[in-house]
């Protein structure tokens, strides 16, 4: 018969594997890097509602509530101020340490412009580091641009529904390109976020090239064909890559109205945050697991000696 007035027994937790793992986790054995975040173009001045450092040093914060263990840092592709190659400048090769950094940048799909930028301050400082994927494709950029959109009163707050009984008002769209900057490649992950937003949304979107009037127009001219009269630009991409004046300026050009970009936040956040956690797990797939004889001793009054 057990003892009711023993405590129960206070196991440490354990970390789940396989499928159901956090994909936020990682083999911490091989050490925590550093999280550099590489923001695309200048840093612009600060302002009244922006803090010292721009969208990089917000995100910066946003990312620690994911990685309070990291080492957070961010630069920029280009300017002066607060230059990527800063944060980068101490991450050179130690014994010991299988990577110094890890750096992801703020993009929503692959730029060849900022992709270079970040290749080119990396080889000027030597830092040992990889460069992970662009932030997109990923279902959680379509709930972001979702946000977007119903903030401005463009579409529904919720995901459509079969049916609706209550009529939408003027002001709501009924057809949204999905903006991308970087060229064909941008393009193609922009295609699969406009899939994902029109699954939520119930009416068309399409991917549109920002950089390219003629695309942008060719969509538009899509879109009206299939009865479109309300269209609507959302620009798929963090902030820096593309001016709000100059998305102003495109969509009247086309007779269409422009979302806010995705901006800083917790959503953002999250997906940079994951791919810094599976660069660490590809890692600790090529680096192998720590020997009993390399593991320190354990300590405590259970392995004392004689005991």
């Amino acid at each position: 018969m057990q003892n009711p007035d023993r405590l129960p027994p206070r196991d440490l937790p354990r970390r789940r594997s396989g499928r159901h793992r956090n994909p936020l986790s990682f083999d911490s054995y091989v050490g925590t890097p550093a999280l550099v975040l590489a923001v695309p173009g200048a840093c612009a001045n600060a302002s009244s509602d922006e803090p010292e450092g721009g969208i990089g040093r917000q995100m910066a914060d946003l990312i620690r509530s994911y990685r309070p263990e990291v080492t957070i840092r961010f630069g920029y592709t280009g300017g002066d101020r607060y230059p990527l190659a800063d944060a980068l400048a101490d991450l050179q090769p130690l014994e010991g340490h299988p990577l110094r950094g890890v750096v992801v940048p703020l993009l929503t799909a692959p730029h060849a412009g900022a992709g270079s930028a970040i290749r080119a301050a990396v080889e000027a400082t030597g830092a040992d580091v990889r460069v992970t994927e662009a932030l997109g494709p990923h279902p959680m950029l379509a709930e972001v641009l979702h946000l977007r959109l119903a903030e401005a009163g463009f579409v529904r707050a919720d995901r459509m529904r079969l049916i609706s009984v209550v009529a939408p008002s003027t002001s709501m769209t009924d057809g949204v390109i999905v903006g991308a900057v970087g060229g064909p490649d941008a393009v193609s992950a922009a295609g699969v976020t406009a899939v994902l937003l029109a699954a939520r949304l119930g009416i068309t979107v399409l991917p549109a090239d920002l950089d390219d009037d003629a695309s942008v127009g060719e969509i538009v001219g899509q879109l009206r064909d299939a009865g479109c009269v309300r269209p609507v630009i959302a620009p798929s991409v963090v902030g820096p890559e593309f001016s709000p004046g100059r998305l102003q300026e495109l969509a009247q050009r086309h007779g269409a109205r422009p979302s806010a970009a995705l901006g800083a936040g917790s959503t953002i956040a999250k997906i940079a945050a994951l791919r810094y956690a599976e660069i660490l797990n590809t890692l600790g797939v090529e680096t192998p697991p720590p020997t009993v004889d390399e593991l320190p001793a354990p300590v405590g009054s259970r392995h004392r000696p004689g005991s």
